[in-house]
């Protein structure tokens, strides 16, 4: 018998993996903070034998490296991939046993694409596979995307992972279970993943880069490219390089006249709530990404690389749980942090700051309005499905950059839920405008009678 558990990192739209027998387990490309993964293995009853990279990731910071040196595990990484610190290579084809009492094995298959050096892992008992790691390979529906690597090798890297979804699909039994690590909300995605679960048969079925040929695959899918998060450029060195520990502990308590000084000399400090209660009261100056939503990648791709960030949380859990969520993509230690409410943190005799919410029926009450500047944040992709008709397009990771570029006057911004709006609005109401922050699905914008035009 054997066990696959999935460890979700939806923060960053990713899982790792678990897998093993009664004694033994391999962890599959595991995230930095690995107390989960070996949390998994206590409840399991198993030892962690081996720790398995995919490839050398290009969307957040590996624990694999920890996590070997921890356990004892061997470390297997990819042959091709370039990396500064001792591991087992791996190359097409090698075969190492998990667990021998229950049969379990894994059969690396080479699978460039996402990286030249892609490595599949299959998943075999008593020598059928039964489960296969694809890593950014092979997701469900779609592939990792190909364009990470170096610019002159997308079209190449786009044609291997077509013949690479070919291969699993002649090698691997329909019923073998497909687990990628990318795909469910993950930039390294393609495309998004509908569902949650899929085999190698379903995938033939569904698939594009198993039902289209290679010239319409390839057009498609370089066609459908979305922007890079600015961070992924510094989280291949720093896998490569081989990542330090974590350091979990609470930081240091920052009060009000330091939160004050720390924005005075252009430091970030970043306000942890839910956007309804940002806009009712904050420090001013400082900046609302939501702990809830997609923090790490967000806060990651607009922050200056290595400007020091102050974070501001209702609670310790919050502010633990958001340490945990940036570690994994290098954004190590909070300079400072404080918990509480807004009042505690804005000197003596200061207010907190505000600004207004709406709706897009709210918008379109005030729309024409000499003055009003209506903004979308979404990205490219997003905007070429529809826009409201005069509205200015800067994205949400382009804005700290492109302050200069929003029109004088009152500034409604809007991206496709709400999030992204509250994020902008925060920038734009540091920067002293007059901002609404339109927190609606923008699905209701021209049912609110706004008029939507396709570019």
């Amino acid at each position: 018998m054997f066990f696959v558990d999935t460890i979700e990192v939806s923060g960053l739209g990713n899982r790792s993996y678990l897998a093993g027998g009664e004694r033994t387990a391999v962890a599959v490309d595991p995230p930095r903070d690995v107390d989960q993964v070996i949390a998994a293995a206590a409840r399991r009853g198993v030892r962690i034998s081996h720790v398995v990279e995919t490839h050398v990731h290009n969307d957040y910071v590996t624990g694999g490296l920890a996590l070997a040196r921890i356990t004892g595990a061997a470390y297997l990484v990819p042959a091709g991939a370039r990396v500064s610190f001792a591991r087992i290579p791996v190359h097409d084809g090698d075969r190492t046993e998990i667990d021998t009492a229950a049969g379990l094995a894994l059969r690396a298959v080479a699978t460039p694409g996402h990286t030249p050096h892609h490595t599949s892992y299959a998943l075999e008992e008593n020598g059928t596979a039964v489960a296969v790691f694809t890593g950014g390979s092979l997701l469900i529906g779609t592939v990792g995307r190909p364009d990470l690597v170096e610019p002159r090798l997308t079209e190449q890297l786009a044609r291997a992972q077509h013949a690479s979804a070919h291969r699993l699909a002649a090698e691997l039994p329909d019923e073998t279970e497909v687990l990628p690590t990318h795909g469910f909300g993950s930039f390294c995605s393609s495309s998004q993943a509908e569902g949650s679960a899929t085999t190698i048969g379903k995938e033939k079925a569904s698939n594009e880069a198993l039902t289209r040929d290679v010239d319409d695959f390839v057009a498609g899918l370089l066609a459908g490219l979305d922007d890079i998060p600015a961070y992924y450029t510094h989280m291949g060195p720093a896998n490569a390089a081989g990542p330090a520990p974590v350091d979990l502990t609470p930081p240091a308590v920052a009060n009000a006249e330091e939160i004050a000084a720390r924005l005075a000399v252009g430091e970030w400090v970043v306000d942890l709530r839910n956007r309804v209660a940002f806009a009712e009261g904050h420090v001013s100056g400082s900046f609302n990404f939501e702990a809830e939503g997609q923090l790490a990648t967000y806060l990651a791709w607009l922050i200056p690389w290595g400007k020091p960030v102050t974070l501001l949380a209702e609670s310790r859990e919050q502010l633990a749980a958001a340490q945990r969520e940036l570690v994994r993509v290098g954004i190590d230690r909070p300079a400072a942090a404080a918990t509480g409410a807004p009042a505690e943190w804005v000197p003596e005799g200061a207010a907190p700051a505000s600004f207004r919410r709406a709706t897009f029926a709210d918008l379109a009450g005030r729309r024409p309005v000499e003055g009003v500047v209506v903004l979308d944040v979404r990205r490219g992709s997003e905007r070429a499905a529809g826009y409201i008709e005069g509205s200015v397009h800067i994205p949400v990771h382009a804005l700290h950059g492109r302050l200069g570029e929003v029109p004088a006057g009152e500034v409604w911004v809007h991206c496709a839920g709400g999030m992204r709006a509250a994020i902008a609005a925060s920038l734009l109401d540091a920067a002293g405008r007059e901002v609404v922050a339109v927190d609606d699905s923008f699905d209701a914008a021209e049912k609110a009678g706004l008029a939507v035009r396709t570019p």
